[in-house]
């Protein structure tokens, strides 16, 4: 369920921190500002992530608020495990999601991690975070509704991580689904009443 714990207390400190603090750059923030495209608070839902850039009608920046979200989530894996192994890995996951959904830079209000949790599971097992993508994918797009892909998504990465050998990943991939379910609890109650703006819709 857990990976052996190998690395000092210092080093999975400095990666949980490390993963954090890159974790909490909000990009979508940054982009709207560089761009031109307003306040992000004031848009949509007023969240940071790429589904509410997109109700900007900018599809690029859309598209680069999903890859930055994204490459953050995969670069703390990545780093962390370079730098020590899968126990300072999991913890600079873990860390970019909560750095991703509540930066110390924006009060702890941040976005609802989905780009950064694809970006994690890719970097932790490419078959996992690939089917992960997938059952975003199917989610999404069968109802036009992102937050029901973000939801299938996160379902699927402790089933996938269970079946395909990932046993030592399994309860943080409970975590980050928990916590994308804990995230989208607003979005869940507007599925369930029919309120759940669809992809591309602006609001």
């Amino acid at each position: 369920m857990i990976p052996a714990i190998e690395s000092t207390t210092g080093l999975l400190t400095f990666w949980a921190v490390a993963g954090y603090l890159l974790g909490s750059v909000p990009f979508g923030m940054v982009l709207a500002r560089v761009m031109n495209l307003g306040n992000l608070r004031e848009i949509g839902s007023g969240n940071i992530g790429a589904t509410n850039v997109l109700r900007t009608g900018n599809k690029t920046a859309a598209a680069l608020t999903l890859l930055l979200d994204g490459g953050k989530g995969l670069a703390a894996v990545l780093l962390a495990r370079a730098a020590g192994g899968e126990d300072t890995a999991q913890i600079a996951a873990l860390a970019a999601m909560l750095g991703h959904c509540y930066p110390v830079w924006l009060r702890f209000s941040g976005g609802k991690g989905v780009a950064t949790f694809l970006g994690i599971v890719l970097a932790l097992s490419f078959p996992v975070g690939a089917g992960c993508c997938i059952a975003w994918l199917i989610g999404a797009f069968a109802v036009r509704i992102s937050s029901v892909g973000a939801l299938v998504s996160a379902a699927s990465a402790p089933v996938l991580m269970l079946f395909l050998g990932m046993s030592s990943a399994i309860l943080l991939g409970l975590l980050l689904a928990l916590l994308i379910f804990w995230r989208h609890r607003a979005n869940i109650a507007r599925i369930i009443a029919g309120e759940e703006p669809r992809i591309g819709q602006k609001s």
